[in-house]
């Protein structure tokens, strides 16, 4: 006689039929068991971790202590009642207590790059024996770069306008002059108002003048940059000891060498080739300038700042500057370069022609000036489907080995209506994503081509081609793109 057993579970035999019900025997959690020993080192990386922020947040606090409690230390020049009168001198930054100080209101900021050799003083001696035109430590001379700056906390964007050098103006009490000259006739004040009279009355509130000397030091304290250097670049001048020496390619560059890619102007575009680079250089700095690990350099650039820069901003200012553009997003910094062309080649001084009415246009939609027609002669504020965007002039580069891409692309964007496509000299830094550059800074006209393709990321900038209202530089998404239209 056989008798059931029936079969009670124990509290151990339910807990594991319970594991191998939520997890099946293949795929069972592995269970690590960890020593004391991995414990305590795991503990010490977290104190050292949070010891580094403590630290580095202390130091912030101290600099901030320092610094913020000069005022307008940094002006070298010493400007007459008159000439600060042409500075809006209104307040620009909220008082916050305990924290780093914001701006108030937009802010118009003229910076001058300057360049002095020995040969361009006049009442200070130079050594006999020196032999060459070495740079000097001033600011009193003509600009090699002009741009002018425009910070607007309302609507979280950073613009930057580059000026020319060659840009012919009339300055007033010398007449027409290339717009380099204002600096060196009459310091920041008469470039202010020639920069603000030139763009149709926009107000400039502060200035700042940097030497070469100090963007070299500059870009030394901030650990240097990388960027793509487009080309070959090579050029000796002995009369200055200069001498460039860059190889293509991607490449980390210390101050001496981004001071020669700055300087390097011997190609096909002259002046204007090298306003696209600084706008390369800008963009590649301001990416390295606002990582976190810049904030313990903060003594270092203040130091080269006051030996270097002159400016008629307070440090608080410069503060407020820095945060603002420490959270502003990579798309949100939109430069473009002042619209002209080139005077006739046979004339006997070149000159970059302005043009007015497209100004007018960067002065509204950059700088919040009142003017009233887009290009297309439509009204600002006017619905974008009324607009008539097939107009626009595209140049297309490719920064890829394979050439049937850029006629693929000239097809689609001319089976969409845009008869003024063309294709355009070849971009040279490799790209993974496709870059939709506002060349003029209408940004609408680009967000409308990007939703035309379906790929990209915009971009204000004025590196593309000079011809275009928006150059497309192909990227690799395009490839993956058109792949995935072959495979279906």
């Amino acid at each position: 006689m056989s008798v059931n057993k029936v079969y009670r579970p124990t509290p151990s035999s339910r807990r594991q039929a319970q594991q191998e019900k939520s997890y099946p025997r293949q795929k069972q959690p592995k269970v690590i068991y960890r020593s004391k020993k991995s414990h305590f080192k795991r503990n010490i990386l977290i104190g050292l971790g949070l010891s580094v922020v403590s630290m580095m947040s202390a130091a912030a606090g101290a600099i901030l202590a320092v610094t913020l409690s000069e005022s307008s230390v940094l002006q070298q020049a010493n400007l007459t009642v008159e000439e600060e009168q042409i500075f809006n001198r209104e307040d620009t930054v909220a008082k916050k207590n305990l924290a780093l100080p914001e701006l108030s209101r937009p802010v118009n900021i003229l910076v001058l790059g300057i360049k002095v050799l020995t040969s361009d003083l006049k009442d200070q001696p130079i050594p006999e024996d020196l032999g060459y035109h070495a740079l000097v430590n001033s600011f009193e001379g003509l600009s090699d770069s002009m741009l002018v700056i425009r910070l607007d906390p309302q609507k979280e964007k950073l613009s930057v306008l580059s000026v020319p050098r060659d840009t012919k103006v009339n300055l007033e009490g010398y007449g027409d002059r290339k717009i380099n000259h204002a600096n060196e006739y009459g310091g920041p004040a008469l470039a202010a108002s020639t920069v603000s009279e030139l763009l149709g009355g926009v107000p400039i509130d502060r200035y700042v003048r940097v030497n070469v000397q100090g963007v070299e030091k500059l870009i030394d304290a901030l650990g240097g940059v990388n960027m793509f250097v487009p080309k070959d670049m090579k050029y000796n001048d002995f009369s200055q000891h200069l001498y460039i020496n860059l190889k293509k390619g991607q490449q980390h560059l210390d101050g001496e060498k981004a001071v020669q890619f700055l300087r390097y102007r011997y190609d096909g575009l002259g002046d204007i080739s090298r306003v696209q680079r600084q706008q390369l250089l800008m963009r590649a700095v301001t990416e390295q300038a606002l990582r976190p690990a810049t904030v313990i350099k903060v003594p270092k650039i203040l130091d080269i700042i006051k030996s270097h820069i002159d400016t008629n901003l307070t440090v608080k200012e410069l503060m407020a500057l820095s945060n603002f553009a420490a959270n502003t997003d990579r798309s949100d910094v939109q430069m473009v370069m002042l619209p002209g062309d080139f005077n006739n080649p046979e004339e006997r001084v070149s000159y970059w022609l302005p043009n007015h009415r497209k100004i007018n246009r960067i002065a509204t939609q950059h700088f919040a000036f009142d003017q009233t027609t887009d290009l297309d002669g439509s009204l600002y504020g006017q619905e974008n489907s009324q607009r008539d965007f097939t107009t626009t002039r595209i140049a297309i580069q490719n920064s890829l080995e394979d050439p049937t891409v850029a006629r693929r692309m000239l097809s689609k964007l001319r089976e969409a209506g845009y008869s003024r496509s063309y294709i355009s000299q070849n971009w040279a830094e490799p790209l993974k994503v496709t870059k939709i550059v506002a060349q003029t800074g209408d940004t609408v006209r680009a967000d409308a081509l990007k939703n035309t393709l379906g790929i990209g990321e915009v971009l204000v900038e004025s590196t593309g081609s000079l011809r275009s209202d928006v150059t497309i530089q192909i990227g690799e998404d395009w490839q993956d793109y058109l792949n995935i239209q072959e495979l279906n």
